[in-house]
């Protein structure tokens, strides 16, 4: 016999099944939108990990070196492109229920659908600016390998981690929008505190300690060894983070989705 929670989640599951076309046409508006007026377009999803990559090529090699194993560039490229992927889909999805009332407040959905679609949207961006990464691995002859099989599972973990998070802070920034703010401030925090540009391993005592709970560092590292050691993902780590988004993607999804009675009262 189910249990209500289960049954719930059985619920959840059909309805997100019933609107798979919304979603994918919410997503087509976003990502039309997000480029809407622009000169460079999806070029941006390639620029700015490039900037920042030269940026830290210039401290990381020249001012205060640091060994990766692979050329710095492309360990920092690589880094930087997961991160963005992360950073940019939460960002947009923070602010997708209150950016969209008029749906919210006049039209019956899961609303889930919206901060899903942001990361998605993200998502994009993402395989856009692995070209980059491919054609800098190209460039520094690093040749990837068999390990590359183990991309997709990591994509998966990826985006259950930032819907996970987007859910949250969806929901939170619609109830209070001074969130949005704040998750900027938290997105530069994040990102050093996560091994995008240093190997945070470098951080020791009680600080290191808590920086290693982080669930992005073995997901960022395990798409540096399939991607350009040609490993597979540390197994302990990986399990960590697995564990870790689905448990939180459960319980955000069913928070949000027992709040949404309450989201048209909130605006």
């Amino acid at each position: 016999m189910a249990t209500p929670i289960l049954s719930e989640f059985r619920e959840m599951f059909a309805e997100q099944t019933e609107y798979r076309e919304l979603l994918y046409q919410l997503t087509l508006r976003d990502l039309k939108l997000r480029y809407k007026q622009t000169v460079m377009g999806f070029g941006w999803a390639v620029f700015m990990p490039l900037v920042n990559t030269a940026v830290f090529s210039v401290i990381f090699t020249r001012v205060a070196p640091i060994d990766t194993g692979v050329p710095y560039p492309l360990w920092a490229y690589c880094g930087l492109a997961v991160w963005n992927f992360f950073a940019s889909g939460v960002k947009f999805a923070t602010n997708s229920l209150a950016g969209n009332v008029h749906l919210v407040t006049k039209v019956y959905f899961p609303r889930e659908v919206l901060p899903v679609a942001a990361v998605l949207v993200s998502g994009v961006d993402f395989l856009v600016s692995t070209s980059v990464l491919a054609a800098l691995m190209l460039w520094f002859h690093v040749i990837p390998g068999w390990a590359l099989l183990y991309l997709p599972l990591l994509l998966v973990v990826q985006l259950m981690v930032a819907i996970a998070v987007s859910l949250v802070l969806s929901m939170a920034n619609l109830f209070y929008r001074d969130v949005k703010y704040l998750v900027e401030v938290l997105m530069s925090l994040w990102m050093f505190a996560t091994s995008v540009v240093y190997p945070v391993d470098r951080i020791g005592g009680k600080l290191g300690t808590l920086v290693g709970l982080n669930p992005l560092i073995p997901l960022v590292d395990a798409y540096r060894s399939v991607i350009l050691y040609n490993r597979p993902p540390d197994s302990w780590g990986f399990l960590y983070v697995t564990v870790l988004s689905v448990v939180f993607l459960a319980g955000a999804w069913l928070v949000f989705h027992r709040a949404e009675f309450r989201f048209a009262e909130s605006v």
